[in-house]
């Protein structure tokens, strides 16, 4: 289905990233992907879902908090792959303070990371984009692109900034062949969240299990995750013909926990 199309998939070495990477590459998509530590495991995950395709395969380990690194790695792309057809703006960090006691720099990070990288990886997408007259934009924003939460300020900022460049660029695409939409996964059992339920059941004196269940209790009514594996099916909908008029849309895949 994706044969001869390139993705780059930002912050995609584990979790929710490497997920939609591994599926997008089943399909026969060229895969970029970027990320912190070592990349060398999951270049082989995504080695192996692509099979005997032809896709290439590469990285570039951006940091995107830097406008210049990423213009580097956006550069990579076309250099070597003759540009980024299917952008997901995936990378994102988290911090956990009430707004009195939150860290001004932690604020900064937040934002470079999971908002301004957004935006400057998709203004560098978009002209290659246009050219074909074929692109698409996914940006993982979050349940928290849609509704708030006590003390993740600049989290919740950032995804709500998210979702609404998501609207405004897919209004500036829309009589063309490029979508732009964002997906808002509820919770998902990523290195982030788990280092969230182990705190939780450390801070409370309670098992892994009990602290589970009171997290996905306090927002997610089906009681269940939602999984990389079921994000990766989404964004393949999102590139497919299927979609082909489905713009600017921040689409929910969190449990209910929205439509509360």
């Amino acid at each position: 289905m994706l044969n001869g199309k390139t993705a780059l998939v930002t912050g995609s070495t584990s979790g929710i990233g490497l997920g939609i990477a591994i599926e997008l590459a089943k399909q026969g998509a060229s895969i970029i992907l970027n990320g912190f530590g070592d990349a060398e495991g999951p270049k082989a995950e995504v080695a192996a879902a692509m099979g005997a395709s032809g896709a290439k395969l590469g990285y570039h380990g951006a940091d995107m908090s830097k406008v210049a690194e990423i213009e580097a790695m956006m550069a990579y792309a076309a250099a070597e792959f003759g540009g980024v057809d299917i952008l997901v703006n995936n990378a994102g960090i988290q911090h956990v303070a009430p707004i009195e006691n939150f860290p001004t720099e932690k604020w900064d990070a937040i934002i470079a990371i999971n908002l301004s990288a957004a935006f400057h990886a998709t203004r560098l997408a978009i002209p290659g984009m246009r050219a074909k007259n074929w692109g698409r934009v996914i940006s993982i924003a979050s349940a928290h692109g849609l509704v708030g939460s006590a003390n993740k300020v600049a989290y919740v900022a950032a995804k709500h900034g998210i979702v609404g460049m998501t609207k405004v660029v897919a209004l500036e695409t829309a009589t063309t062949g490029i979508t732009v939409n964002a997906i808002c996964p509820g919770w998902v059992l990523t290195p982030l969240v788990q280092k969230q339920i182990d705190d939780r059941a450390a801070n409370e004196k309670i098992t892994v299990a009990q602290a589970t269940k009171e997290l996905l209790g306090e927002k997610e009514p089906s009681l269940q995750f939602t999984t990389p594996e079921q994000l990766g099916g989404l964004a393949l909908f999102m590139c497919s013909p299927a979609a082909d008029n489905v713009r600017g849309v921040a689409w929910a895949n969190d449990g209910g926990w929205t439509a509360q």
